[in-house]
């Protein structure tokens, strides 16, 4: 299993791009502007996207990224999300005010994206890869995902604050080895972050100190400008424990 990281922020800025990551050649996870970064060629190679939630800074990429591919590709670019996700896709996006809506075109019989609905605790096999969903508390309805590949396993959040049941799933499953997990602002925001249904450190820390697992932890959708802050206070609530930001450009290989 290979992860790219095109994009973890929680902003843009020079150097900052949104959440994107590609696992292998043909697979991404979340659709962010990360995925600009990607060469003509390698966008033709993605058949598959899933989608953690419907923000725009998760998604933004999809509506390029089809119309830069259609006609290089054989085959329909697979849009795996949550129902909600794909109800706001529909009326928001492909719609031919926004976008055209490439669900049907050319035709509706062969179309060159397909929006197919996963609900938590549903999985998707491809290739030796097992995708599951997994329940999330966010300020719409979202997910998060573990990733099963040659017996090593990664779990990512996608955007979530508290949930017991995302972590009540993780400990559920196989051991992890490594978990991208957000923590959007610092501790000073903690009544924003509630009401925007994200994580900062201390509420973070509390729940990692709980998971079984020991797996490596890597923290995106960090605030722009507030990284390294956001990443001592994590450190400081969890002593012991080897905390990471994730970083853009990077490649993890499991």
């Amino acid at each position: 299993m290979r992860l790219q990281v095109l994009g973890c922020s929680g902003g843009i800025g020079q150097g900052l791009r949104t959440t994107a990551l590609r696992l292998d050649e043909d697979v991404l996870l979340d659709a962010g502007t990360g995925v600009g970064e990607l060469a003509l060629e390698d966008l033709a190679r993605i058949r598959h996207v899933f989608l953690t939630h419907a923000h725009l800074d998760h998604v933004a990429s999809i509506p390029l990224l089809v119309d830069s591919i259609f006609d290089r590709i054989a085959e329909p670019v697979q849009v795996h999300a949550l129902p909600e996700t794909l109800e706001v896709l529909r009326r928001h996006v492909f719609n031919w005010a926004l976008w055209p809506d490439f669900t049907r075109l050319p035709t509706r019989a062969r179309p060159v994206l397909r929006l197919l609905p996963m609900r938590h605790g549903e999985v998707v096999e491809l290739g030796g890869r097992r995708i599951e969903m997994l329940p999330v508390r966010h300020s719409v309805p979202a997910a998060g995902l573990r990733i099963e590949a040659g017996g090593r396993v990664l779990a990512f959040s996608g955007d979530t604050g508290p949930s017991e049941a995302f972590w009540e799933a993780l400990d559920a499953g196989p051991a992890l080895d490594v978990l991208i997990v957000e923590c959007a602002f610092p501790d000073r925001d903690r009544a924003l972050a509630e009401q925007a249904g994200h994580y900062v450190p201390r509420a973070l820390a509390a729940d990692l100190a709980r998971l079984r697992h020991r797996p490596r932890i890597l923290l995106t959708h960090l605030k722009p400008g507030e990284e390294a802050r956001i990443v001592e206070e994590v450190r400081a609530a969890l002593p012991g424990r080897a905390v990471e930001p994730l970083r853009a450009g990077s490649l993890l290989h499991l």
